[in-house]
């Protein structure tokens, strides 16, 4: 089907509808397809944007492309639809953006929906390879470089603290003294009891092995009796 015949949706009878939605329906499968599973990847992840948000972006914006060329009908103004898509996701991009205390969260996930949604438009223009390639790309970038920029301890990443004892005073002596030698500084500190269970708990930035190196000091502690580490659920 010609991107001629998609201009003349006015002038089309059922037979030329039924073809034309023919050849839409593999693009927008396709679309659904790839935005899955970049949102399988934030969905393992944890994060907002999960499956179904990134499969209806994806779907979303390949319809969209094929409806400006529509549209347009003969006119050459045939990207002002699929121009906006571009500004739409970068409004809803941003309300993935927070500031969480001392640090900014969400700029990852933003930027894999803005991605997605280029992804969806080339499915809807009928870019099949190239929008392939471009998920094969995203997943690759979510997946391999995060993991070597952690193990070559390029970038920090969050880990909430949580240690366990019977003085809670004497515990936030040791873990300022860790920190200490660590070169960390101790903020946004939590506690609570269970009984006589002392808990302290906090959230550090760090590189791999400044985490590993707090968490051998604070093992060391004779005041904490367990340390607990946990991925933070804000992490990007």
């Amino acid at each position: 089907m010609s991107v001629a015949h998609l201009a003349q949706p006015f002038s089309f009878s059922w037979l030329q509808q039924g073809a034309v939605a023919g050849g839409a329906v593999g693009r927008l499968f396709l679309a659904c397809i790839l935005g899955a599973v970049i949102g399988l990847e934030r969905e393992v992840k944890r994060k907002a944007a999960g499956v179904r948000t990134n499969l209806l972006i994806c779907m979303g914006s390949a319809f969209f492309t094929l409806l400006s060329a529509v549209l347009a009908g003969d006119t050459a103004d045939k990207g002002r639809v699929a121009s906006n898509i571009v500004q739409g996701i970068g409004f809803l991009g941003a309300g993935l953006i927070v500031h969480n205390r001392s640090r900014v969260s969400g700029l990852t996930s933003a930027a894999s929906v803005w991605v997605v949604a280029s992804i969806g438009m080339a499915a809807g223009a009928g870019l099949y390879a190239a929008a392939c390639i471009a998920t094969v790309i995203v997943i690759v970038a979510l997946e391999v470089v995060g993991f070597l920029e952690r193990r070559g301890n390029l970038k920090g990443y969050p880990l909430i603290y949580e240690m366990r004892g019977r003085d809670q005073t004497l515990m936030l002596t040791s873990i300022l003294d860790a920190m200490d030698r660590c070169g960390e500084r101790l903020t946004n500190v939590d506690r609570d009891a269970i009984g006589d269970l002392q808990r302290v708990t906090f959230v550090l930035t760090a590189t791999a092995n400044k985490h590993f190196r707090l968490r051998e000091r604070l093992n060391a502690e004779p005041a904490i009796d367990t340390v607990h580490t946990f991925r933070d659920p804000e992490e990007d």
